[in-house]
């Protein structure tokens, strides 16, 4: 990784969601070029770079910022937390998109990485990305993150991605293709595929702060709620919005006769359960007295989301 990169001060908390959001994202960007290697041999740092840099919505970043933030965590810490889940997420979606998984040639509105470079180096920059989230989590020379915390975000982090989580959920789905799901197994499937990282995302921020147990607990079911709220928006845009819009193959599920909240539930009742979960997430914010507008702006702007 490159010593340029010097970690800057907190973002500003007094700051508008919108200017704090900016100031997020540009500081992520930041530390994503720094971190990701062109100099990888044999074209491999180009088809990394390619996977994660200059796209995506960057909302898993967000929310380890916005709740460090909110807990009063170190900055440095939840900074490279944020960068190593935005490098699971990026790995995942190029592993996601070559032929053997969903086998789809648009993504973040360009080819997809095994279209561009490869299925063998589209392989490899996945592997290579998820290996350097936790390089990056386990620095040598980082003061803000003792041992301990480093063995506790990547515990976090690892069990969100694994069997547990990511790569479970997408052997769950890649094996339900054409089969008749009923509410409580999809839940499961996206609980893992699309919400374990995303709870992650949360409580790898918190874990950076001294976190209490019922704060622990509220910041846990939030991000529980906004994991599963986040699929159900992802199913209802899937047939709703055109792939421009997208930056991705637009009704892609329905085509592969994949099952979706839509599929089960209907369209106007996936707009409704997105809506109740939104809810579900803010409550749980609320019942355990945390101040935390960054938390329910991000939850307000996945809800909202057309894209």
């Amino acid at each position: 990784m490159s010593a340029s990169f010097a970690i800057t001060a907190p973002l500003p908390a007094a700051a508008s969601f919108a200017d704090w959001s900016a100031a997020g994202l540009h500081t992520v960007e930041r530390a994503l070029e720094a971190w990701v290697p062109a100099d990888a041999p044999a074209g491999l740092g180009a088809a990394m770079r390619y996977a994660v840099l200059d796209g995506g919505k960057r909302l898993r970043p967000l929310l380890v910022l916005a709740a460090a933030q909110a807990v009063g965590g170190a900055h440095a810490a939840a900074l490279r937390a944020a960068v190593a889940v935005e490098l699971i997420h990026a790995y995942s979606l190029v592993h996601d998109d070559m032929p053997c998984m969903d086998n789809d040639l648009l993504r973040r509105g360009k080819p997809t990485v095994h279209v561009q470079f490869g299925e063998a180096q589209a392989l490899l920059a996945g592997d290579a990305m998820q290996a350097l989230a936790f390089e990056i989590l386990t620095p040598d020379d980082e003061p803000a993150l003792p041992p301990a915390l480093q063995a506790r975000l990547v515990q976090l982090l690892a069990r969100a991605s694994g069997q547990q989580g990511m790569a479970g959920g997408q052997a769950i789905d890649l094996a339900s293709v054409g089969k008749a799901l009923d509410e409580a197994t999809l839940r499961d499937m996206h609980r893992r595929k699309t919400g374990a990282l995303l709870q992650a995302s949360v409580l790898m921020g918190a874990a950076c702060g001294a976190t209490q147990a019922g704060a622990w607990d509220a910041l846990s079911e939030y991000g529980a709620a906004l994991g599963l709220a986040f699929q159900v928006v992802d199913d209802i845009l899937d047939v709703t919005q055109a792939s421009e819009v997208l930056g991705k193959t637009a009704g892609k599920d329905q085509d592969a006769n994949k099952p979706t909240y839509v599929t089960m539930l209907g369209l106007d009742a996936a707009r409704q359960y997105a809506n109740d979960l939104h809810s579900q997430a803010l409550s749980a914010l609320t019942r355990a007295g945390l101040t935390a507008p960054l938390l329910v702006s991000l939850a307000d702007r996945l809800v909202i989301r057309q894209s």
